[in-house]
């Protein structure tokens, strides 16, 4: 009996051994992604966030205030007092509420570790809850109130510049300009839009720069981890990026745990210019948060879909190939969890006979 087990039981190791572990199982990652995270942000910016995890409606709570001006600022809480108390009081849960359906977070109306966690993560500064487009019910790409857009004739041309005062030292301004400049070109690989570097900061479309604090848009940044950046819907082209966080061009020179990747950023603030505002889609550019050494360059089919309703697609483009390889993934990524569990069922059979 004791070698019959012990045969069996090596059979079971055998394929499980053989099979990638099945307790964890992640998204198949394509070698090539450009989308990557090594870092938990948990603690970042609000140091005592976890202290709000009990708050329950009618309690009284230090640090809710701060929260209601969160997500007041963000477009959740539709209050125009703003003299916020530190009680969980209906509008909050009604806020909490509009988060989290916003940004693909389970809806309980509660601030649960998962709702914090994306509150207290580095993000972009625009506000959320603007004009949404809906497909069969489901929200996808977002806009604007109004649906800006540059009209300009097509096809268009943008140009660009940087600020010749506000930029930061320790990148070198050819790195800079070499990521700005394939952050244009993801955008304009779909669209029949393309951008041009010039000199001439004062008549650029688009103007660039690294701001501290208050910088005379009404939109003060707030230090270290926090709201990375933030630009303007069309035709403003104010591009703002705080200079109080640790820029990298490249995470194997920058070691700070604290970096962000800066074409991800400028990607992102791009499409707003272009008109886009935060999507819902978590792999989207366009989705909100950015965590600390996290790369998201690659647009994604809400990405495209979005910029191109506003201006068409570029004739070199087709979406088609895109949305193929999209399935393809998601195929691959259900079949391997299909085996997987089929595996671990065996598993399981066999061990309960043979311990019973």
């Amino acid at each position: 009996m004791f070698l019959t087990f012990s045969y069996t039981l090596s059979v079971i190791i055998f394929f499980l051994s053989s099979s990638p572990c099945i307790f964890a199982t992640r998204p198949l990652i394509n070698p090539e992604s450009k989308t990557t995270a090594q870092q938990s942000y948990s603690h970042y910016k609000w140091n005592n966030i976890e202290s709000l995890t009990h708050a329950m409606r009618g309690s009284h709570v230090k640090g809710l205030s701060e929260l209601k001006s969160y997500l007041h600022h963000f477009g959740y809480l539709l209050s125009e007092n703003t003299n916020f108390t530190n009680i969980f009081d209906t509008p909050l849960e009604s806020g909490i509420t509009r988060f989290q359906s916003k940004l693909g977070l389970s809806v309980t109306g509660k601030l649960d570790l998962d709702t914090l966690s994306q509150i207290a993560m580095p993000r972009c500064g625009v506000p959320d809850t603007v004009s949404t487009f809906t497909l069969h019910g489901t929200q996808r790409y977002v806009y604007f109130t109004g649906k800006p857009r540059w009209a300009r004739a097509m096809p268009m041309i943008l140009t660009y510049a940087f600020s010749p005062e506000y930029m930061i030292k320790y990148l070198s301004f050819s790195d800079i300009k070499d990521v700005f400049r394939r952050a244009f070109s993801r955008w304009s690989s779909v669209i029949p839009v393309s951008f041009k570097e010039t000199d001439d900061y004062g008549y650029a479309d688009i103007r660039i720069g690294f701001y501290s604090g208050e910088h005379g848009d009404s939109e003060p940044f707030d230090g270290v981890l926090g709201v990375l950046a933030h630009s303007f819907s069309p035709e403003s082209g104010k591009f703002h990026l705080d200079a109080a966080e640790t820029w990298a061009v490249d995470f194997k020179l920058e070691k700070s745990p604290v970096a962000f990747d800066l074409e991800s950023v400028a990607t992102h603030e791009i499409g707003h210019l272009l008109g886009l505002a935060h999507s819902p889609v978590k792999e989207a550019v366009m989705y909100p948060s950015l965590k600390p050494r996290e790369k998201k360059l690659d647009l994604k089919v809400d990405d495209i879909r979005g910029v191109q309703a506003l201006y068409g697609s570029n004739p070199n483009f087709t979406i088609a190939s895109l949305s193929e390889s999209d399935i393809s993934t998601n195929q691959a990524i259900n079949n391997f969890r299909s085996r997987s569990f089929t595996i671990w069922m065996i598993s399981c059979i066999l061990l309960f006979v043979l311990l019973t």
